[in-house]
């Protein structure tokens, strides 16, 4: 069937979006544990880029799930599915030329490396939000460490489901050491060295 679809190809590139907007697009992928602080800190980061004048958009792991990605459950080829999906979705916002944060778990490898793979070189950022296991559960900002301690939650990243963490990412922020502050200027910084970003 796949050798019938044919993708048209419209006249306004990606390039054409670059220069009516004035600034890059690219997917800065924030990956970690539950109560790391991806959400609070993708949203945060949104905030300074908007200030700066750049188009952005912030793709969440609960809102996702309660739209796109509603037929999928937390089983680990759900999770590859999620990631496949956000992934992609992230791919079409890049093209459209703005820069999107996704704010997902997303605990495997492969799964990372697959939304990186299908993107150009260069357009995907990944920042590591570590945090350790320990502090993540005394946050637990959800409830839902306390409801897989209790074993209402099966297959809970962390504590019965692996996280992997990324072995070369482009950023590192350490949330149990630094403040939010500190950690959006690390990354806008990053940005701004890189070149993806203008100040």
């Amino acid at each position: 069937m796949e050798k019938f679809i044919i993708p048209h190809i419209g006249k306004v590139t990606r390039e054409d979006r670059k220069r009516m907007k004035n600034h890059r697009s690219f997917t800065l992928w924030f990956t970690g544990l539950s109560g790391s602080g991806k959400s609070t800190l993708s949203h945060k980061v949104e905030e300074k880029l908007y200030e700066m004048g750049i188009h952005t958009y912030v793709l969440d792991g609960d809102n996702i799930r309660m739209g796109l990605n509603k037929d999928l459950r937390f089983s680990e080829e759900d999770r590859k599915e999620n990631i496949r999906r956000i992934g992609e979705v992230a791919k079409l916002f890049v093209d459209a030329g703005i820069v999107v944060l996704t704010a997902f778990i997303s605990p495997y490898r492969r799964d990372r490396n697959f939304a990186r793979s299908i993107v150009k070189e260069g357009d995907f950022i990944e920042v590591f939000v570590k945090c350790p296991v320990e502090i993540c559960e005394e946050r637990d900002p959800k409830g839902l460490y306390k409801k897989a301690r209790a074993g209402i939650i099966k297959g809970f990243t962390g504590i019965d489901d692996p996280y992997e963490e990324p072995l070369n990412p482009e950023i590192i922020v350490e949330t149990d050491k630094m403040t939010i502050d500190e950690c959006v200027d690390k990354i806008v910084d990053y940005l701004k060295n890189k070149e993806l970003i203008q100040t």
